[in-house]
Formats: C-alpha cells, sequence, structure tokens
C-alpha cells in the first residue's frame, strides 16, 4: 500500500519540482507548460499539463494557471516550461510572463515558488538565478 509521501509528495527543493515535471517535458519538440499545485507543507495536491504550443514559443496563460490555483485551493505553485532549442536560459517574455503572475498570485495569498526551464540534458532555476 503506498505510503502518503509516495500518494502526495513533498517539494522541497527545485530538484524535487524538476524530478516531477521533467518526464512530460524533455523529449518534447515544442514548448510546454507545466503547473505544480502545493498545499502549505508543500505536498503535491495536483500537475498540470497545458496544451504544447507552436515550435516559436509558449504563452503563460495567466487566467487558466491562476483558475487551477483556486480550484485546488493551492498555497503555493511551481511552474515549468521547455526550450526545445537547447538552451534553458529565461528569454525576456519568460521573464516578464513570470513576473506578471507572480504578482497576480500573490495577491491571492498564492506563492510561486520557482518557475523551471527544461531542456533534454539541462535545467535552469529562476530562484536560483535571483529572478524571483
Amino acid at each position: 500500500m503506498p505510503t502518503v509521501d509516495q500518494l502526495f509528495p513533498t517539494v522541497r527543493t527545485a530538484r524535487d519540482a524538476a524530478n516531477l515535471i521533467a518526464p512530460a517535458l524533455r523529449s518534447l519538440k515544442v514548448e510546454k507548460l507545466v503547473v505544480l499545485h502545493l498545499d502549505g507543507a508543500r505536498r503535491l495536491l495536483g500537475l498540470m499539463e497545458g496544451p504544447a504550443e507552436a515550435p516559436a514559443g509558449a504563452s503563460l496563460p495567466i487566467r487558466a494557471v491562476v483558475a487551477d490555483a483556486l480550484r485546488f485551493e493551492s498555497a503555493a505553485i511551481v511552474i515549468g516550461h521547455n526550450h526545445p532549442s537547447g538552451d534553458p536560459a529565461p528569454s525576456r517574455a519568460d521573464i516578464e510572463a513570470t513576473r506578471r503572475l507572480a504578482t497576480v498570485l500573490a495577491e491571492l495569498e498564492i506563492a510561486l515558488h520557482d518557475h523551471l526551464i527544461f531542456t533534454a540534458s539541462d535545467v535552469c532555476s529562476f530562484r536560483a538565478l535571483g529572478l524571483l
């Protein structure tokens, strides 16, 4: 029988989040968004995947992310998306959209713990870069 930790893993670090998100993103040829919804103890409430976007880039659907966070009653979220180009560095659009999302979430008392960008072999953390 699975334990509570197996059913609802705790996301304490960027590595914990990356381990949950990476399988959904690593091999894709188009950008895709994944959102981890967490409770106050950082236990996973749900994982939502956004639609795959055109190869030129993925948009951050702030309304949909917030609606899901409210539905899950999330205390916090971690977002991740991939860069099929192989460059894990955040784009200006990634930075601006993440800041907008963080502002909206903060008004609702929901924390944005991190935004991770994945390539086939690397992951980049906004938090580690000082962007959150």
